[in-house]
């Protein structure tokens, strides 16, 4: 190998290693809400994980399934097979719905029991979505 093509792998060795730690990189603080959301039986039982993505300021930014621009009969059809193909207005359809928004509620108020986060952002969880064939 000649003089300039070591250069190159060592400076692309170098690239790689910095884009692997830049993405994988997880703060201490969001390391520490992510462990107080898992300590949470109710929330490590309920089959969404809500999770804090990042945090801004005092802002805690949190994964959520529910969105404006998803239909939310399409995320509960996951979430709660029962309710696949129900109509809106089925009181079970209701009652799952409830049942996300409680969880939703308990994990932003375990998150906000921090004294450094004063806010919760949610942010779609893109991800999830996709790996259950919802397109958005």
């Amino acid at each position: 190998m000649d003089r300039g093509t070591k250069i190159y792998a060592v400076v692309l060795a170098l690239v790689t290693l910095a884009l692997a730690i830049t993405f994988l990189y997880e703060s201490p603080k969001v390391s520490q809400l992510n462990n107080r959301l898992q300590a949470v039986s109710s929330l490590q039982q309920f089959p969404y994980h809500f999770k804090v993505m990042r945090v801004e300021g005092q802002t805690a930014i949190v994964s959520s399934p529910r969105s404006t621009e998803v239909p939310v009969s399409r995320i509960l059809g996951f979430l709660f097979p029962a309710v696949k193909g129900l109509s809106p207005q089925s009181d079970e359809f209701q009652q799952a719905q409830k049942i996300l928004a409680d969880h939703q509620i308990l994990a932003q108020k375990t998150i906000l029991s921090d004294s450094e986060i004063s806010q919760v952002s949610w942010q779609l969880d893109r991800s999830w979505l996709m790996q259950h064939g919802i397109s958005f």
